[in-house]
């Protein structure tokens, strides 16, 4: 008797194109926002005032799709478990509060006894599930310790006009389908289901990852008995949790170390292409300087040229008369003149024969 189920429309919905390939739809229009809403839970039914002096008179599915007054709401009557209640038991109650203009939803909660007998243990007891649907927004009315099997006289009771349950025949309690005579009876309205969330999957999802949530128990405080945790495996799950810390912070240096070294690579490759620019302006600059055509060059031209202009004088021209210059008098320096050593005796007696006898040949 678990009631899921799917609303109207969904969020995002995926759709056949033209093409054949799946479209989503376009996100609806936006709703002004509003914050007017209940603030209050769902009251139990033996909390409510029934109108005794008032006969029930069962409302036609015409009548009801039609609209009826507001004093008197199509009486809609869901029923489940609702064992950790989810959005698939949600869902499932918006469509039955859906169902007609004017609905007033009554949701019935088995009791703990007929739960595990029929269908098995559940994580949540019957208080906790009686107080879970009642906070849920769609509910109206909530009936604790429901009826397993619907009975007429239990339909009498709380005055309802319609049944709504998806529309897949519940096998339990020795029959085929519990809702049967609900069908044949047309009181019927069915809901669907919501796929891929249920409570067995998310019990499914804890006993897959059965040590995942002990160590985080653990973590959070949860001694080894209040998780049935034997010595060993406590000690096993710490150790796992050491290790995965030391892991962990493995992983982070490696992530940083990983960070540095491409911020090396980055400075690196920026330095490099830095240097290369600079290397290519020193070379332009020094070909530019001195270069086979280079700007030295022709410094040392243009110098050169001054200094032979500088130094060789000016010829005169041809047309200008020409004249004799006077030797000019050798000019030596002290210290390159030769000094010629005294005569010697010798010498003079010789040098004044020579002189006699040219005197003689005068003669």
């Amino acid at each position: 008797m678990e009631a899921h189920g799917s609303g109207k429309s969904s969020r995002k919905r995926k759709k056949e194109g033209s093409n054949g390939e799946a479209e989503k739809d376009v996100m609806p229009a936006k709703m002004p926002r509003c914050s007017v809403g209940l603030t209050e839970p769902a009251p139990f039914a033996d909390e409510i005032e029934v109108p005794h002096n008032t006969p029930y008179i069962r409302v036609t599915l015409e009548e009801a799709r039609r609209g009826t007054p507001l004093e008197r709401p199509v009486r809609v009557y869901a029923d489940g478990i609702f064992d950790m209640f989810h959005s698939g038991h949600a869902r499932a109650l918006m469509q039955a509060k859906q169902l007609f203009p004017n609905t007033h939803l009554i949701v019935g909660v088995c009791d703990d006894d007929l739960t595990h007998k029929f269908k098995g243990f559940t994580v949540m007891n019957e208080d906790e599930r009686y107080d879970a649907v009642s906070h849920c927004r769609y509910v109206d009315e909530v009936v604790q310790a429901a009826s397993w099997s619907l009975s007429w006289e239990f339909l009498t009771k709380h005055r309802i006009d319609f049944v709504a349950h998806d529309d897949i025949p519940y096998s339990s309690a020795g029959s085929d389908d519990v809702y049967k005579h609900i069908k044949e009876a047309g009181m019927f309205a069915p809901t669907q289901r919501t796929e891929g969330i249920s409570t067995s999957d998310i019990i499914t999802r804890i006993v897959r990852d059965y040590d995942v949530y002990v160590r985080r128990n653990l973590q959070r405080g949860y001694t080894a008995k209040e998780l049935n945790v034997s010595f060993i495996n406590e000690k096993k799950y710490h150790l796992q949790e050491r290790v995965d810390k030391v892991k962990q912070k493995v992983k982070n240096v490696e992530e940083r170390s990983k960070e540095f070294v491409q911020k090396v690579e980055e400075k690196s490759i920026d330095l490099i292409q830095k240097w290369e620019e600079k290397s290519r302006e020193f070379i332009g600059n020094f070909l530019q300087m001195f270069g086979p055509e280079g700007a030295l060059k022709h410094i040392l031209k243009e110098g050169k040229g001054r200094m032979l202009q500088a130094i060789s004088p000016r010829q005169s021209p041809n047309s200008s008369p020409s004249r004799e210059r006077s030797p000019s008098p050798t000019f030596r320096l002290p210290f390159f003149t030769k000094i010629s050593p005294p005569p010697s005796p010798q010498a003079g007696s010789a040098r004044a024969y020579h002189i006699s006898e040219d005197e003689e040949d005068e003669d």
